[in-house]
């Protein structure tokens, strides 16, 4: 169907993924580890719900995990579109053939409507009245997604009709929508269902699924977004990232006169960058944005979610192509190295959740079969394109954006280029041209100038240098050129220091575009569960995140570069001057698997107020410690068992980076406790703000001793409540049993971190 009339094309263009070739070897391992996860997964296992809903017998059992929940049938999605890719990278008969089977077998599930889904459509009525549904929108956002992908690589006319239906039967749905309606179903996580849907009209060309896209763009965020409000506190990112690609792609779809998507995936992309954002691109505490540039105080074990920065990156991308700002690319090379290359284990090819940014956590990775996780499937996507974002093109320029080891075929114009890197092992890369395309074609190189750069870029053509104005973005080199034309460049590498805008004593180090940690060991790589069976790591004792600097603060950063030093012919880094020379090495982020990690230090002068300011904090926690006579890790199953924990109607639970246990309506909780009967003692516990307002009644073997109403302490994370234990309840005794339940049957609380006893201070 010709529709060249209705679609937009964007000036800057991206390459198929058979048009670029990586040859760098860390790559390359991490696709060949993706293609062996992906050649051990069994389709019919991933296709089993799909033919259940049909009232059909499977080939075979389900997978566990996620696969065996409401959200059935998202990892096929992203399944699909892995394989895409691995086909388009590869060109392997194999994969094509699996491809070409997994699409012949939706189809043979596909309802005459058009419906297609792994559980009923029951669940798409339960969000439109209100019933809980685990996010039947977000999961058919990504199956509609994967048979999309397949279209657009294989061309698969099956793909095309099953696609064009499904869209069909979004149409009917969404058209019967009320504007109340709407939002309602707008409220509940609905992935990038704009974003599937406007790919689905570029290639069927139909008014019904434009229309269809339209009806999830979610005009109140956007309008937000494009004035620059920033109302992202408290957001799931993941929910809120894939409705502005979805926008965003409305305007790349379109084009004029739809210039205000574009304004709010503007404003969205410099919020969440320059004001939620980590130093390796990641962004978000548990899966949420907090308020604007409060960072440190989100650090926890369960920073990071890996599915924000693989749609952030599809963001990144997009506005590239819309603008040919340099910003984008630099975002993209930054996230692409020190988030996505740092989710994948790479001698397994699992991958990240979270990656924490609190130091002294360590990375935990999916399992191959019984997971399932959204991570799981983003990840798949992830390492079978990571020749993606490097080289772009509009009519008469070739766009290289990001340096490493790769080959571009520009077949329209001729044209192929072998660029040569190994940043930031080495600061030259060589551009070799191999092919140079028709005679008397003038093509222009525009050669991103990286925003880490130190110093003056040199560079040469054929040998023969050429000037680079500090004010440049890009290199622009438009030569007609020959085979075997040479362009070098010098990019200058040095350390430098990133801080954090709610502590400025708080620092995390890079070399280049490589984010550098410090290894802090193997020791109790304990993990536990949170959310839906998510695996995230622990950290039950202290390990030290602050450095103090031996002389003046400001001496030593203005001397980082012969304060953390690199080793010869090496990326290793070695502290100067600290406390901590001979302990911490600091090596580039992206490789640490193994170990407890740091990004983040605390940084003090020996004689800073800051520093005693610590060294008190550790006196006075010492002296606590000492006061200590019982204490219980709340919700560490092993120490509530030595506390004889007894309990109706709790859960764990984990949130902001503590661990605790939620007590629901009806529900009580009970621990035996060691108390000092010779002594003051003093119960403490940790409560939430978001419990404010509720009352908490806390017996003693069985009377009641207190009727605390949890606070409501803004600039605290936890309210931790003390209260003293009368004489009379403990008297003559060595152990009790400390018991807490809401007032009102009715209503839940939760309790965090630790329950102690302790000698009054």
């Amino acid at each position: 169907m010709n529709i060249a009339g209705r679609i937009h094309t964007p000036e800057i263009r991206a390459f198929k993924l058979d048009k670029v070739k990586i040859t760098d070897a860390y790559s390359n391992n991490a696709l060949q580890k993706e293609l062996e996860y992906l050649t051990a997964l069994e389709p019919d296992r991933l296709l089993a719900g799909f033919y259940e809903r049909q009232g059909k017998e499977g080939r075979a059992e389900r997978y566990p995990g996620w696969e065996s929940t409401e959200i059935q049938g998202h990892t096929l999605g992203h399944y699909l579109t892995a394989l895409a890719q691995a086909y388009e990278n590869t060109g392997s008969e194999e994969i094509k053939d699996k491809l070409a089977y997994l699409i012949s077998e939706l189809k043979n599930c596909q309802t005459e409507d058009g419906f297609l889904f792994a559980s009923t459509e029951e669940l798409f009525d339960r969000v439109e009245n209100r019933r809980p549904a685990w996010v039947p929108w977000y999961t058919m956002h990504k199956i509609l997604a994967g048979i999309i992908s397949v279209y657009n690589t294989t061309e698969s006319k099956e793909a095309f009709e099953i696609a064009s239906a499904l869209g069909d039967w979004v149409y009917k749905r969404t058209s019967a929508w009320s504007e109340e309606l709407q939002q309602r179903v707008l409220s509940v996580e609905y992935g990038g269902m704009n974003d599937a849907l406007y790919e689905l009209y570029k290639i069927t060309g139909k008014p019904e699924h434009l229309a269809a896209a339209h009806s999830f763009d979610e005009l109140p965020l956007l309008e937000a977004m494009a004035e620059g409000r920033d109302i992202l506190n408290n957001k799931h990112a993941n929910t809120t990232i894939p409705k502005i690609i979805g926008a965003l792609n409305r305007y790349m779809v379109l084009g004029e006169g739809e210039e205000f998507y574009l304004r709010a995936a503007q404003g969205f992309w410099e919020m969440v960058t320059e004001h939620h954002t980590y130093i390796t691109g990641g962004n978000s505490e548990w899966e949420h944005f907090g308020l604007p540039d409060i960072l440190d105080k989100e650090r926890t074990n369960c920073n990071c979610e890996t599915c924000n920065s693989y749609n952030m990156l599809k963001l990144s991308k997009l506005l590239f192509q819309a603008t040919g700002e340099r910003k984008y690319a630099d975002f993209y090379e930054r996230t692409q190295i020190n988030s996505i290359l740092s989710s994948q284990n790479p001698e397994t090819g699992m991958t990240t959740y979270f990656q924490p940014m609190a130091s002294g956590f360590f990375k935990v990775y999916g399992t191959p079969f019984d997971k399932f996780w959204c991570c799981t499937g983003t990840g798949m996507e992830n390492f079978t394109k990571l020749n993606d974002g490097i080289y772009y093109y509009d009519e008469n320029s070739l766009y290289i954006n990001r340096f490493v080891n790769s080959e571009i075929n520009w077949e329209e114009k001729g044209i192929r280029i072998i660029q040569y890197a190994n940043l930031p092992e080495s600061n030259e890369v060589t551009i070799k041209i191999v092919s140079p395309g028709e005679e008397n074609n003038k093509i222009a190189l525009k050669i991103r100038i990286p925003e880490w750069v130190n110093g003056e870029v040199k560079g040469s053509v054929n040998g023969v240098p050429f000037l680079i104005s500090p004010k440049d973005r890009y290199i622009v080199l438009e030569e007609e050129w020959k085979a075997e034309d040479m362009v070098s460049l010098e990019f200058p590498l040095a350390v430098r220091a990133v801080t954090l805008p709610d502590n400025p004593n708080v620092y995390a180090f890079a070399y280049g575009p490589v984010v550098l940690s410090a290894a802090l060991g193997k020791a109790e790589m304990k993990i536990r569960q949170t959310g839906v069976a998510v695996d995230i790591p622990l950290k039950e004792f202290e390990i030290k995140d602050y450095i103090v600097i031996k002389g003046d603060l400001k001496e030593w950063f203005d001397n980082l570069s012969e304060n953390l030093q690199k080793e010869n012919g090496a990326l290793v880094f070695r502290l100067k001057g600290t406390d901590e020379d001979d302990n911490l090495i600091f090596t580039p982020h992206y490789k640490q698997y193994e170990e407890r990690y740091g990004i983040y230090w605390k940084l003090y002068g020996e004689n800073s107020s800051e520093m005693a300011a610590q060294i008190n904090a550790e006196k006075e926690k010492a002296r606590f410690e000492q006061a200590v006579i019982d204490r219980v890790p709340v919700s560490n199953d092993q120490y509530e068992l030595s506390h004889n924990i007894q309990s109706e109607f709790t859960h764990n639970g984990e949130r902001l980076g503590f661990v605790g246990r939620v007590i629901k309506a009806k529900g009580w909780l009970s621990y035996q406790m060691e108390v000092d009967p010779e002594a003051v003692n003093i119960l403490a516990a940790g409560f939430h703000r978001w419990d404010s307002g509720k009352t908490v009644l806390i017996t003693i073997d069985g009377e009641l001793f207190v009727k605390y109403v949890i606070g409501d302490e803004e600039e605290e994370r936890l309210v931790r409540k003390s209260f003293k234990i009368p004489e009379n309840l403990i008297a003559g005794k060595k152990q009790v049993t400390i018991r807490l339940q809401a007032e009102k049957t009715n209503e839940e609380f939760s309790i965090w971190d630790y329950l102690t006893i302790h000698r009054e201070l």
